[in-house]
C-alpha cells in the first residue's frame, strides 16, 4: 500500500512541505532471489578480449522481475486542469543495500514538471526515453530484470539524464517525445571497443555531444494494441560523436486469460567517421497466461539477426527463451521462478553487441566463457511491493 508521507513531514524531513491540495506518496518494490547460472565468464573490459574460464555460480541477485527501488511522487493541483509533478526514484541493491544506476541517488528517476488534463504533461530532469514507455506494454516479461534483453533491445540509453520529455493520452492514443542535452550514459572500453563510449555532454562548443532524442506512439484500445517509435543517442567516441539508431514496432492481443504481443527493432550504430560498427534486426514474441487469479505464467522468445559487427557479417546470430512462473499471495507479494537459455550470448543476450553493458550495471556477470556457445540460468525469488 502506498503511503502518505505525512509521517516523513511530522519527522521534519519534509517540514513546511506539505501544501493544500497537494500529496507526496512513498512507493517501492523489494526484490531478491537466489540464482544459478552456467558457462559464465568475466566481463572483458579493456582491449584485451578475454573472458576467461568457464565456472557455475549460486548467487543471491537484487531483482528478478522488478528493480529494488524507493520512490517519492507527488502532485500539486494548481487550477485550471494544471498540476505540478515531480518523481524521485533510487534503485537499490536489495542484497547489498548499495544504489544502483552508478551509484546515483535518485538513478531510476529524477524529475519535475506540469502536468495538464487536457495538453498533456512536460518534464525535465532524468527520465525513461520515448520508445521505453511506449514499448512497456509490449514486452511479455514486462521489462524484468534479470533476464529481458532491454539493452540490445533499446541501448543502455534507454534512461536519459538532462532530458526535456513530453508525454500525452488523448483517448487510446498516447504520444512522447524527448530531447536529452546530455545523456550521463558512460561506458567503459571493452572487447574490441579500443575508448569508452558516451558521457556527461553539455560540453560548451559541442553541443551534439551525448545527446539523445526520439520519439513514439502508443495505441490501445479494447484487446488490441499497438505501437511505433525512434531513438537517437549520439555518444562520444573517442574525439567525435557517433550515432546510435533504433526503430521500433509492436503489437498485441488479448482473449480471456491470455495475451500474445511481439514486436521488431531495426538498430545501426555508426563511430565519429560515419563508418558503420553494427546493423541488426532484433524481433521478439511471447506471451501471458493467467491461470488462475493467483498464478500467471510467461514465455518470451528473442532472437537477433546480426548483419554486420565491428565490419564481421558472419556473426552468429544470438537467441534466447524465457520461462517465468509467479504465484501471488496478495497483490503487493509473490514469488517467482525464472529461467532462461540464451545461444550465441550470454544471458540477457549480453555479448560485445551490448558491449556488456548489462552485466557491468548489474554486477554480475552474463558474459559467456571462452569456448562456449550457451548460457542457462534459473532462479527462484520473492518480491515485495509498497
Amino acid at each position: 500500500m502506498k503511503k502518505s508521507l505525512i509521517a516523513l513531514a511530522a519527522l521534519g524531513a519534509f517540514a513546511g512541505a506539505a501544501q493544500a491540495q497537494s500529496s507526496v506518496t512513498l512507493y517501492g518494490v523489494v526484490d531478491a532471489n537466489i540464482e544459478y547460472v552456467n558457462n559464465v565468464g568475466t566481463v572483458p573490459v579493456g582491449p584485451a578480449f578475454n573472458r576467461g574460464t568457464a565456472h557455475s555460480v549460486t548467487r543471491m541477485d537484487a531483482g528478478g522481475l522488478s528493480g529494488s527501488r524507493w520512490g517519492l511522487r507527488g502532485t500539486e493541483d494548481l487550477g485550471g486542469g494544471l498540476k505540478a509533478v515531480f518523481v524521485l526514484e533510487s534503485g537499490f541493491s536489495s542484497d547489498s543495500g548499495g544504489l544502483q544506476q552508478s551509484g546515483r541517488l535518485f538513478g531510476r528517476q529524477s524529475f519535475v514538471g506540469l502536468q495538464s488534463d487536457s495538453v498533456g504533461q512536460v518534464s525535465f530532469g532524468r527520465q525513461y526515453v520515448s520508445m521505453f514507455d511506449a514499448l512497456a506494454n509490449f514486452s511479455p516479461t514486462a521489462y524484468a530484470t534479470q533476464y529481458e534483453p532491454v539493452v540490445l533491445q533499446q541501448g543502455p540509453n534507454y534512461r536519459e539524464d538532462n532530458t526535456i520529455k513530453y508525454t500525452g493520452k488523448f483517448g487510446p492514443i498516447t504520444a512522447g517525445a524527448h530531447w536529452s542535452f546530455g545523456t550521463g550514459v558512460a561506458l567503459p572500453a571493452t572487447a574490441g571497443v579500443a575508448t569508452p563510449i558516451g558521457g556527461n555532454g553539455e560540453v560548451p562548443g559541442a553541443f551534439r555531444r551525448d545527446t539523445g532524442y526520439g520519439a513514439a506512439v502508443a495505441y490501445a484500445a479494447g484487446p488490441f494494441g499497438a505501437m511505433v517509435g525512434y531513438d537517437q543517442w549520439n555518444p562520444t567516441i573517442g574525439t567525435g560523436n557517433g550515432t546510435v539508431k533504433k526503430a521500433s514496432v509492436a503489437g498485441s492481443y488479448s482473449f480471456g486469460p491470455a495475451k500474445i504481443m511481439g514486436g521488431y527493432r531495426w538498430g545501426q550504430q555508426k563511430n565519429a567517421a560515419d563508418v558503420l560498427i553494427q546493423r541488426d534486426d532484433f524481433y521478439w514474441i511471447g506471451a501471458n497466461y493467467q491461470v488462475t487469479p493467483a498464478v500467471g505464467l510467461t514465455l518470451e522468445y528473442n532472437y537477433d539477426n546480426v548483419k554486420s559487427l565491428f565490419g564481421d557479417t558472419h556473426v552468429a546470430n544470438p537467441w534466447q527463451v524465457a520461462f517465468i512462473a509467479t504465484y501471488s499471495f496478495s497483490k503487493r507479494t509473490d514469488v517467482y521462478l525464472s529461467t532462461a537459455y540464451a545461444k550465441n550470448a550470454g544471458l540477457t543476450m549480453e555479448s560485445l553487441a551490448t558491449t556488456y553493458a548489462t552485466s557491468l550495471s548489474l554486477g554480475n556477470s552474463y558474459a559467456l566463457a571462452n569456448g562456449q556457445s550457451s548460457m542457462f540460468g534459473a532462479s527462484i525469488g520473492i518480491r515485495h511491493k509498497f
